[in-house]
Protein backbone atom coordinates (compact mmCIF):
# COMPACT_ATOMS: atom_id res chain seq x y z
CA UNK A 1 0.00 0.00 0.00
CA UNK A 2 1.28 3.42 -1.04
CA UNK A 3 1.29 5.68 1.97
CA UNK A 4 0.00 8.67 -0.24
CA UNK A 5 -3.20 5.98 -0.61
CA UNK A 6 -3.28 5.31 3.23
CA UNK A 7 -3.83 9.08 4.07
CA UNK A 8 -6.39 9.39 1.43
CA UNK A 9 -8.50 6.63 3.26
CA UNK A 10 -7.76 7.91 6.51
CA UNK A 11 -9.06 11.31 5.44
CA UNK A 12 -11.98 10.48 3.18
CA UNK A 13 -12.67 7.95 6.62
CA UNK A 14 -12.32 11.12 9.13
CA UNK A 15 -14.25 13.60 6.92
CA UNK A 16 -17.38 11.25 6.32
CA UNK A 17 -17.31 10.37 9.44
CA UNK A 18 -17.50 13.67 10.70
CA UNK A 19 -20.17 14.66 8.58
CA UNK A 20 -22.05 11.72 9.21
CA UNK A 21 -22.03 12.31 13.01
CA UNK A 22 -23.04 16.03 12.36
CA UNK A 23 -26.35 14.74 10.48
CA UNK A 24 -26.96 12.03 12.91
CA UNK A 25 -26.85 14.39 16.05
CA UNK A 26 -27.32 17.98 14.96
CA UNK A 27 -29.39 19.43 16.28
CA UNK A 28 -31.25 16.64 17.80
CA UNK A 29 -30.62 12.83 16.85
CA UNK A 30 -32.56 11.34 14.00
CA UNK A 31 -33.70 7.68 13.58
CA UNK A 32 -36.89 5.62 11.90
CA UNK A 33 -39.61 4.55 13.93
CA UNK A 34 -41.10 1.14 13.94
CA UNK A 35 -43.63 -0.27 11.92
CA UNK A 36 -44.09 -3.55 14.22
CA UNK A 37 -41.55 -5.80 12.37
CA UNK A 38 -38.59 -4.12 14.86
CA UNK A 39 -39.84 -7.23 17.47
CA UNK A 40 -38.22 -10.20 15.39
CA UNK A 41 -34.77 -8.42 15.73
CA UNK A 42 -35.05 -7.27 19.31
CA UNK A 43 -36.15 -11.08 20.36
CA UNK A 44 -32.38 -12.16 20.46
CA UNK A 45 -31.57 -9.61 22.07
CA UNK A 46 -34.08 -10.02 25.41
CA UNK A 47 -35.25 -6.48 24.16
CA UNK A 48 -38.97 -6.67 23.05
CA UNK A 49 -41.20 -4.01 24.32
CA UNK A 50 -44.34 -5.52 25.90
CA UNK A 51 -46.43 -3.17 24.03
CA UNK A 52 -46.33 -2.59 19.39
CA UNK A 53 -43.56 -0.03 19.16
CA UNK A 54 -45.41 3.46 17.69
CA UNK A 55 -44.36 4.51 14.08
CA UNK A 56 -44.88 8.03 15.41
CA UNK A 57 -41.77 8.56 17.29
CA UNK A 58 -38.16 6.28 17.55
CA UNK A 59 -37.71 4.73 20.64
CA UNK A 60 -33.96 5.33 21.10
CA UNK A 61 -33.46 3.20 24.34
CA UNK A 62 -35.12 -0.58 24.71
CA UNK A 63 -35.24 -1.90 27.63
CA UNK A 64 -35.25 -5.76 28.94
CA UNK A 65 -38.51 -7.73 28.67
CA UNK A 66 -39.74 -11.04 28.71
CA UNK A 67 -38.12 -13.74 26.35
CA UNK A 68 -40.17 -14.20 22.97
CA UNK A 69 -39.20 -16.65 20.13
CA UNK A 70 -38.67 -15.63 16.31
CA UNK A 71 -36.93 -17.59 13.89
CA UNK A 72 -36.29 -14.24 11.88
CA UNK A 73 -32.89 -14.02 10.39
CA UNK A 74 -31.31 -10.56 9.89
CA UNK A 75 -27.61 -9.56 10.11
CA UNK A 76 -29.09 -6.39 11.20
CA UNK A 77 -29.17 -8.45 15.15
CA UNK A 78 -25.14 -9.06 14.64
CA UNK A 79 -24.72 -4.80 14.62
CA UNK A 80 -27.52 -4.75 17.33
CA UNK A 81 -25.49 -7.03 19.30
CA UNK A 82 -21.77 -4.74 19.37
CA UNK A 83 -23.90 -1.96 20.10
CA UNK A 84 -25.40 -3.33 23.13
CA UNK A 85 -22.51 -4.73 24.28
CA UNK A 86 -20.91 -0.93 23.84
CA UNK A 87 -23.76 0.77 25.52
CA UNK A 88 -22.86 -1.50 28.21
CA UNK A 89 -19.15 -1.01 28.38
CA UNK A 90 -20.63 3.12 28.63
CA UNK A 91 -22.97 2.15 31.26
CA UNK A 92 -26.25 3.32 28.92
CA UNK A 93 -29.35 2.35 30.83
CA UNK A 94 -31.57 -0.01 28.54
CA UNK A 95 -30.60 -3.23 26.77
CA UNK A 96 -30.47 -1.46 22.86
CA UNK A 97 -29.63 2.08 22.84
CA UNK A 98 -30.12 3.87 19.54
CA UNK A 99 -27.90 6.59 19.55
CA UNK A 100 -24.58 3.91 19.96
CA UNK A 101 -26.22 1.51 17.31
CA UNK A 102 -26.34 5.32 15.43
CA UNK A 103 -22.77 5.89 16.10
CA UNK A 104 -21.65 2.38 14.58
CA UNK A 105 -23.90 2.79 11.66
CA UNK A 106 -21.76 6.24 10.54
CA UNK A 107 -18.42 4.39 11.56
CA UNK A 108 -19.48 1.29 8.94
CA UNK A 109 -21.09 3.78 6.19
CA UNK A 110 -17.75 6.22 6.93
CA UNK A 111 -15.39 2.75 6.07
CA UNK A 112 -17.50 1.77 2.89
CA UNK A 113 -17.50 5.08 1.84
CA UNK A 114 -12.95 5.30 2.12
CA UNK A 115 -12.76 1.30 1.00
CA UNK A 116 -14.97 2.86 -1.86
CA UNK A 117 -12.66 5.43 -2.86
CA UNK A 118 -9.60 4.20 -2.42
CA UNK A 119 -10.75 1.19 -4.57
CA UNK A 120 -11.93 4.10 -7.57
CA UNK A 121 -8.25 5.28 -8.05
CA UNK A 122 -8.96 8.47 -9.00
CA UNK A 123 -7.47 12.04 -8.85
CA UNK A 124 -7.55 14.01 -5.25
CA UNK A 125 -10.68 16.54 -7.08
CA UNK A 126 -12.32 13.69 -8.17
CA UNK A 127 -12.06 11.61 -4.74
CA UNK A 128 -13.70 14.15 -3.54
CA UNK A 129 -16.66 14.35 -5.82
CA UNK A 130 -17.05 10.44 -5.34
CA UNK A 131 -17.05 11.22 -1.52
CA UNK A 132 -19.80 13.73 -1.51
CA UNK A 133 -21.67 11.62 -4.16
CA UNK A 134 -21.47 8.58 -1.77
CA UNK A 135 -22.53 11.13 1.22
CA UNK A 136 -25.36 12.62 -0.78
CA UNK A 137 -26.49 8.80 -1.84
CA UNK A 138 -26.11 6.82 2.03
CA UNK A 139 -26.93 10.18 4.30
CA UNK A 140 -29.93 10.60 2.23
CA UNK A 141 -33.39 11.35 4.40
CA UNK A 142 -34.95 8.71 2.60
CA UNK A 143 -32.15 5.99 3.96
CA UNK A 144 -30.18 7.26 7.21
CA UNK A 145 -32.90 6.75 9.70
CA UNK A 146 -32.31 3.35 9.61
CA UNK A 147 -29.00 3.11 10.92
CA UNK A 148 -30.61 4.00 14.12
CA UNK A 149 -33.43 2.14 13.80
CA UNK A 150 -34.56 -1.93 14.90
CA UNK A 151 -35.64 -2.46 11.41
CA UNK A 152 -32.91 -4.47 9.04
CA UNK A 153 -32.79 -2.12 6.16
CA UNK A 154 -30.08 -0.36 7.91
CA UNK A 155 -27.90 -3.44 7.42
CA UNK A 156 -28.56 -4.32 3.93
CA UNK A 157 -27.84 -0.58 3.18
CA UNK A 158 -23.91 -0.78 4.98
CA UNK A 159 -23.33 -3.99 3.67
CA UNK A 160 -24.20 -2.69 -0.12
CA UNK A 161 -21.57 0.30 0.47
CA UNK A 162 -18.96 -1.95 2.59
CA UNK A 163 -19.29 -4.81 -0.67
CA UNK A 164 -18.92 -2.08 -3.43
CA UNK A 165 -15.84 -0.68 -1.75
CA UNK A 166 -14.22 -4.54 -1.17
CA UNK A 167 -14.97 -5.57 -5.07
CA UNK A 168 -13.37 -1.98 -6.03
CA UNK A 169 -10.08 -2.85 -4.18
CA UNK A 170 -10.38 -6.74 -5.15
CA UNK A 171 -9.38 -5.32 -8.57
CA UNK A 172 -6.16 -3.46 -7.24
CA UNK A 173 -2.89 -5.60 -7.07
CA UNK A 174 -0.88 -6.82 -3.65
CA UNK A 175 -2.30 -5.56 -0.74
CA UNK A 176 -4.97 -3.10 -1.75
CA UNK A 177 -6.22 -6.53 -2.96
CA UNK A 178 -6.30 -8.62 -0.02
CA UNK A 179 -7.59 -5.79 2.06
CA UNK A 180 -10.57 -5.84 -0.80
CA UNK A 181 -11.36 -9.28 -0.04
CA UNK A 182 -11.65 -8.99 3.34
CA UNK A 183 -13.90 -6.38 3.12
CA UNK A 184 -16.13 -7.62 0.16
CA UNK A 185 -16.45 -10.92 2.77
CA UNK A 186 -17.67 -8.62 5.53
CA UNK A 187 -19.64 -6.94 3.54
CA UNK A 188 -21.59 -9.42 1.83
CA UNK A 189 -22.18 -11.22 4.75
CA UNK A 190 -24.05 -8.63 6.18
CA UNK A 191 -25.50 -7.32 2.91
CA UNK A 192 -27.05 -10.76 2.07
CA UNK A 193 -28.12 -11.66 5.14
CA UNK A 194 -29.72 -8.74 5.82
CA UNK A 195 -33.34 -9.67 4.90
CA UNK A 196 -34.84 -12.45 3.33
CA UNK A 197 -35.29 -10.02 0.13
CA UNK A 198 -31.45 -9.29 -0.05
CA UNK A 199 -30.52 -13.35 -0.23
CA UNK A 200 -31.40 -12.41 -4.14
CA UNK A 201 -27.88 -10.26 -3.82
CA UNK A 202 -26.40 -13.98 -3.54
CA UNK A 203 -26.29 -15.28 -6.92
CA UNK A 204 -25.26 -11.51 -8.44
CA UNK A 205 -22.48 -11.12 -5.82
CA UNK A 206 -21.27 -14.06 -7.52
CA UNK A 207 -21.16 -12.98 -11.16
CA UNK A 208 -19.52 -9.70 -9.79
CA UNK A 209 -16.30 -12.17 -8.30
CA UNK A 210 -16.57 -13.50 -11.28
CA UNK A 211 -15.75 -10.78 -13.21
CA UNK A 212 -13.03 -9.47 -10.85
CA UNK A 213 -9.81 -9.25 -13.24
CA UNK A 214 -6.94 -7.01 -11.59
CA UNK A 215 -4.57 -5.88 -14.06
CA UNK A 216 -2.11 -8.54 -15.47
CA UNK A 217 -3.96 -11.51 -13.01
CA UNK A 218 -4.47 -15.19 -15.06
CA UNK A 219 -5.26 -18.37 -14.63
CA UNK A 220 -5.04 -19.37 -10.59
CA UNK A 221 -3.49 -15.94 -9.59
CA UNK A 222 -6.87 -14.46 -10.88
CA UNK A 223 -9.50 -17.33 -9.55
CA UNK A 224 -7.84 -18.00 -6.31
CA UNK A 225 -9.18 -14.81 -4.08
CA UNK A 226 -12.54 -14.64 -5.49
CA UNK A 227 -13.36 -18.03 -5.23
CA UNK A 228 -12.39 -17.88 -2.35
CA UNK A 229 -14.23 -14.88 -1.32
CA UNK A 230 -17.41 -17.00 -2.74
CA UNK A 231 -16.81 -20.25 -0.57
CA UNK A 232 -16.79 -18.29 2.73
CA UNK A 233 -19.30 -15.88 2.05
CA UNK A 234 -21.79 -18.97 0.62
CA UNK A 235 -20.91 -20.94 3.69
CA UNK A 236 -21.43 -18.47 6.21
CA UNK A 237 -25.21 -17.59 4.86
CA UNK A 238 -25.56 -21.19 4.32
CA UNK A 239 -25.02 -21.46 8.00
CA UNK A 240 -26.66 -18.11 8.94
CA UNK A 241 -29.79 -19.04 6.99
CA UNK A 242 -30.10 -22.92 8.51
CA UNK A 243 -30.15 -21.30 11.91
CA UNK A 244 -33.55 -19.88 11.34
CA UNK A 245 -36.80 -19.62 9.24
CA UNK A 246 -34.66 -19.33 5.98
CA UNK A 247 -35.83 -16.50 3.65
CA UNK A 248 -39.01 -15.88 5.92
CA UNK A 249 -41.02 -19.04 5.06
CA UNK A 250 -43.46 -18.31 8.05
CA UNK A 251 -44.61 -15.39 6.30
CA UNK A 252 -44.69 -16.25 2.57
CA UNK A 253 -49.23 -16.87 3.44
CA UNK A 254 -49.32 -13.59 4.65
CA UNK A 255 -47.15 -11.81 1.83
CA UNK A 256 -49.64 -14.00 -0.97
CA UNK A 257 -52.78 -12.53 1.45
CA UNK A 258 -51.56 -9.24 1.01
CA UNK A 259 -50.76 -9.70 -2.70
CA UNK A 260 -54.28 -11.05 -3.16
CA UNK A 261 -56.20 -8.70 -1.68
CA UNK A 262 -54.57 -4.84 -1.49
CA UNK A 263 -52.08 -5.88 -4.80
CA UNK A 264 -54.49 -7.70 -7.51
CA UNK A 265 -57.95 -7.49 -6.27
CA UNK A 266 -57.55 -3.68 -5.08
CA UNK A 267 -61.14 -2.23 -5.21
CA UNK A 268 -59.92 -0.08 -8.45
CA UNK A 269 -60.16 -2.55 -10.84
CA UNK A 270 -62.70 -5.48 -11.82
CA UNK A 271 -63.15 -6.66 -8.38
CA UNK A 272 -65.57 -9.54 -9.20
CA UNK A 273 -63.80 -10.44 -12.25
CA UNK A 274 -60.15 -10.60 -10.73
CA UNK A 275 -61.94 -12.75 -8.34
CA UNK A 276 -63.53 -15.42 -10.40
CA UNK A 277 -59.68 -15.38 -12.11
CA UNK A 278 -58.01 -16.32 -8.80
CA UNK A 279 -61.01 -18.95 -8.41
CA UNK A 280 -62.41 -17.00 -5.63
CA UNK A 281 -66.21 -16.45 -4.69
CA UNK A 282 -67.72 -13.05 -5.37
CA UNK A 283 -68.64 -12.59 -1.56
CA UNK A 284 -64.65 -12.03 -0.75
CA UNK A 285 -64.91 -8.58 -1.96
CA UNK A 286 -65.55 -7.85 1.02
CA UNK A 287 -61.85 -8.17 2.43
CA UNK A 288 -60.25 -6.16 -0.21
CA UNK A 289 -58.18 -3.52 1.02
CA UNK A 290 -57.64 -6.34 4.74
CA UNK A 291 -54.47 -7.19 6.10
CA UNK A 292 -53.23 -10.37 7.43
CA UNK A 293 -53.27 -9.27 10.83
CA UNK A 294 -56.77 -7.03 10.30
CA UNK A 295 -59.49 -7.72 12.46
CA UNK A 296 -61.81 -8.56 9.78
CA UNK A 297 -58.85 -10.56 7.83
CA UNK A 298 -60.47 -13.47 5.29
CA UNK A 299 -58.95 -15.89 7.14
CA UNK A 300 -61.11 -15.77 10.08
CA UNK A 301 -64.13 -16.34 7.74
CA UNK A 302 -65.45 -19.39 7.74
CA UNK A 303 -64.98 -20.38 4.23
CA UNK A 304 -61.55 -19.87 4.02
CA UNK A 305 -60.10 -22.86 4.75
CA UNK A 306 -61.86 -24.08 1.29
CA UNK A 307 -60.00 -21.35 -0.53
CA UNK A 308 -56.56 -21.30 1.20
CA UNK A 309 -55.13 -22.75 -1.88
CA UNK A 310 -55.58 -20.37 -4.07
CA UNK A 311 -53.93 -17.75 -1.36
CA UNK A 312 -50.71 -18.95 -3.08
CA UNK A 313 -47.53 -18.37 -5.31
CA UNK A 314 -48.56 -20.79 -7.82
CA UNK A 315 -52.23 -19.65 -8.28
CA UNK A 316 -50.83 -15.65 -8.04
CA UNK A 317 -48.29 -16.59 -10.80
CA UNK A 318 -50.83 -18.48 -12.99
CA UNK A 319 -53.30 -14.83 -12.62
CA UNK A 320 -50.07 -12.67 -13.62
CA UNK A 321 -49.21 -14.87 -16.79
CA UNK A 322 -53.39 -14.94 -17.45
CA UNK A 323 -53.03 -11.13 -16.85
CA UNK A 324 -50.39 -9.20 -18.43
CA UNK A 325 -51.81 -5.68 -18.38
CA UNK A 326 -52.65 -5.85 -14.87
CA UNK A 327 -49.04 -6.69 -14.21
CA UNK A 328 -47.82 -3.82 -15.89
CA UNK A 329 -50.24 -1.40 -14.13
CA UNK A 330 -49.20 -3.13 -10.46
CA UNK A 331 -45.98 -2.60 -11.99
CA UNK A 332 -46.50 1.05 -12.55
CA UNK A 333 -47.77 1.64 -9.18
CA UNK A 334 -45.07 0.15 -7.89
CA UNK A 335 -42.55 2.21 -9.84
CA UNK A 336 -44.42 5.05 -8.52
CA UNK A 337 -43.87 3.65 -4.87
CA UNK A 338 -40.21 3.09 -5.57
CA UNK A 339 -39.02 6.93 -6.44
CA UNK A 340 -41.56 8.27 -3.46
CA UNK A 341 -38.60 6.80 -1.28
CA UNK A 342 -39.86 8.35 1.46
CA UNK A 343 -41.38 6.07 3.99
CA UNK A 344 -44.91 8.06 4.98
CA UNK A 345 -45.91 5.83 7.86
CA UNK A 346 -42.75 6.29 10.06
CA UNK A 347 -41.24 9.06 12.10
CA UNK A 348 -37.69 10.82 12.29
CA UNK A 349 -37.46 11.80 16.21
CA UNK A 350 -37.86 10.77 19.69
CA UNK A 351 -40.94 11.86 21.60
CA UNK A 352 -38.69 14.31 23.91
CA UNK A 353 -37.71 15.73 20.48
CA UNK A 354 -40.27 18.58 20.39
CA UNK A 355 -41.80 17.33 17.05
CA UNK A 356 -45.55 16.64 16.28
CA UNK A 357 -45.94 12.56 15.41
CA UNK A 358 -44.69 11.35 12.21
CA UNK A 359 -42.67 14.55 12.25
CA UNK A 360 -40.16 13.45 9.12
CA UNK A 361 -36.64 14.93 8.95
CA UNK A 362 -34.92 16.51 5.61
CA UNK A 363 -31.29 17.47 6.59
CA UNK A 364 -30.22 15.71 3.14
CA UNK A 365 -33.39 15.89 0.74
CA UNK A 366 -31.14 16.03 -2.36
CA UNK A 367 -31.13 12.69 -4.54
CA UNK A 368 -35.41 11.37 -2.64
CA UNK A 369 -36.39 14.97 -3.48
CA UNK A 370 -35.97 14.42 -7.25
CA UNK A 371 -37.42 10.95 -7.19
CA UNK A 372 -40.39 11.62 -5.50
CA UNK A 373 -40.79 14.83 -7.83
CA UNK A 374 -40.54 12.55 -10.87
CA UNK A 375 -42.74 9.20 -8.77
CA UNK A 376 -46.13 10.15 -10.41
CA UNK A 377 -44.50 9.20 -13.70
CA UNK A 378 -43.84 5.86 -12.49
CA UNK A 379 -42.27 3.28 -15.02
CA UNK A 380 -41.72 6.17 -17.30
CA UNK A 381 -39.41 7.93 -15.13
CA UNK A 382 -37.54 4.36 -13.56
CA UNK A 383 -36.84 2.71 -16.40
CA UNK A 384 -35.29 5.37 -18.25
CA UNK A 385 -32.79 5.83 -15.26
CA UNK A 386 -32.21 2.45 -15.60
CA UNK A 387 -31.06 2.31 -19.08
CA UNK A 388 -29.25 4.49 -18.40
CA UNK A 389 -27.42 2.71 -15.61
CA UNK A 390 -26.94 -0.46 -17.64
CA UNK A 391 -26.05 1.94 -20.32
CA UNK A 392 -23.28 3.24 -18.04
CA UNK A 393 -22.23 0.11 -16.95
CA UNK A 394 -21.85 -1.86 -20.06
CA UNK A 395 -19.64 0.83 -21.62
CA UNK A 396 -17.21 0.52 -18.17
CA UNK A 397 -17.07 -2.86 -18.15
CA UNK A 398 -15.85 -2.73 -22.15
CA UNK A 399 -13.81 0.35 -21.79
CA UNK A 400 -10.60 -0.66 -21.70
CA UNK A 401 -8.81 2.70 -20.40
CA UNK A 402 -9.62 1.51 -16.92
CA UNK A 403 -13.04 1.59 -15.93
CA UNK A 404 -14.49 -1.79 -15.87
CA UNK A 405 -14.31 -2.44 -11.88
CA UNK A 406 -16.85 0.28 -11.53
CA UNK A 407 -19.10 -1.23 -14.40
CA UNK A 408 -19.44 -4.59 -12.30
CA UNK A 409 -20.41 -2.51 -8.99
CA UNK A 410 -23.21 -0.88 -11.23
CA UNK A 411 -24.22 -3.86 -13.22
CA UNK A 412 -24.27 -5.50 -9.55
CA UNK A 413 -26.77 -3.30 -8.03
CA UNK A 414 -28.47 -2.33 -10.77
CA UNK A 415 -29.42 -6.43 -11.54
CA UNK A 416 -30.04 -6.43 -7.59
CA UNK A 417 -32.36 -3.42 -7.71
CA UNK A 418 -34.91 -4.76 -11.13
CA UNK A 419 -34.98 -7.96 -8.79
CA UNK A 420 -35.89 -6.32 -5.62
CA UNK A 421 -38.40 -4.63 -7.67
CA UNK A 422 -40.33 -7.29 -9.04
CA UNK A 423 -39.86 -9.25 -5.88
CA UNK A 424 -41.49 -6.56 -4.03
CA UNK A 425 -44.10 -5.35 -6.37
CA UNK A 426 -45.63 -8.74 -7.16
CA UNK A 427 -44.87 -10.82 -3.78
CA UNK A 428 -45.53 -8.71 -1.06
CA UNK A 429 -48.43 -6.36 -1.17
CA UNK A 430 -48.40 -3.60 1.35
CA UNK A 431 -46.29 -1.25 2.76
CA UNK A 432 -44.74 -0.83 -0.62
CA UNK A 433 -42.96 2.12 -0.35
CA UNK A 434 -40.80 0.82 2.49
CA UNK A 435 -40.21 -2.70 1.14
CA UNK A 436 -39.22 -0.98 -2.15
CA UNK A 437 -36.00 0.71 -0.58
CA UNK A 438 -33.88 -2.27 -1.33
CA UNK A 439 -34.76 -1.40 -5.02
CA UNK A 440 -33.99 2.42 -4.72
CA UNK A 441 -31.24 2.54 -2.14
CA UNK A 442 -29.34 0.27 -4.64
CA UNK A 443 -30.46 2.36 -7.65
CA UNK A 444 -28.98 5.37 -6.19
CA UNK A 445 -26.03 4.07 -5.50
CA UNK A 446 -25.50 2.46 -9.16
CA UNK A 447 -26.38 5.58 -10.48
CA UNK A 448 -24.01 7.43 -8.65
CA UNK A 449 -21.08 5.03 -9.66
CA UNK A 450 -22.47 5.15 -13.48
CA UNK A 451 -21.56 9.26 -13.14
CA UNK A 452 -18.60 8.54 -11.66
CA UNK A 453 -17.32 5.79 -14.52
CA UNK A 454 -17.29 8.98 -16.24
CA UNK A 455 -14.37 10.08 -14.42
CA UNK A 456 -10.55 9.09 -15.05
CA UNK A 457 -8.27 7.18 -13.18
CA UNK A 458 -5.44 8.89 -11.92
CA UNK A 459 -2.52 8.64 -14.60
CA UNK A 460 -0.01 6.81 -13.18
CA UNK A 461 -2.17 3.76 -12.13
CA UNK A 462 -3.61 3.08 -16.18
CA UNK A 463 -3.46 0.11 -17.09
CA UNK A 464 -0.80 -2.34 -17.75
CA UNK A 465 -0.14 -2.96 -21.65
CA UNK A 466 -1.87 -6.37 -22.07
CA UNK A 467 -5.39 -4.17 -21.11
CA UNK A 468 -5.08 -1.51 -23.75
CA UNK A 469 -7.04 -1.14 -26.86
CA UNK A 470 -5.22 -3.28 -29.38
CA UNK A 471 -4.55 -0.07 -31.46
CA UNK A 472 -2.41 1.69 -28.99
CA UNK A 473 -0.52 -1.38 -27.85
CA UNK A 474 0.45 -1.94 -31.94
CA UNK A 475 1.97 1.52 -31.76
CA UNK A 476 3.71 1.12 -28.55
CA UNK A 477 4.99 -1.75 -29.93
Amino acid sequence: MKFREIQLASGVFLAALGALLVRFLVPRPIGMADNGDGWRILCHLGAREIDRPSEHFVRFSYDAAPACNSEYISSQSWIDKVAGGAGRLLDLPGILNLLVLGVMGCLLVAGGIAAIVVGLRLSVRNSVIATVAMLLVAADSAFFGYFASVLSEGAAFVGMLLLAGGILLMHRTGSWRYTGAAITMFGAMIGINAKSQTLLLMPIFALALVLVRPPGSRGTARWALPLAVLAVVSAGTVLTQGAGDSANAEYREANMYHVVFNGIVDGKHDTAGDLAALGLPPRFGQYVGTGWWSENAAWKDPEYGRYRDKISRRNVAQYYLEHPVRVVEMLHRSAQETLTARVPNLGSFGEQAGQPPLAKEYRVPVLSGITGWIAPLGLFALLPIWLFIGWAGLRAVRNRTGRRDVGVVVLMFLLFSMGQFLVSGLAEGIENVKHQQLTIFPTLLAAAFAALSFLPRREEEQPVAEEREPEKAAVSG
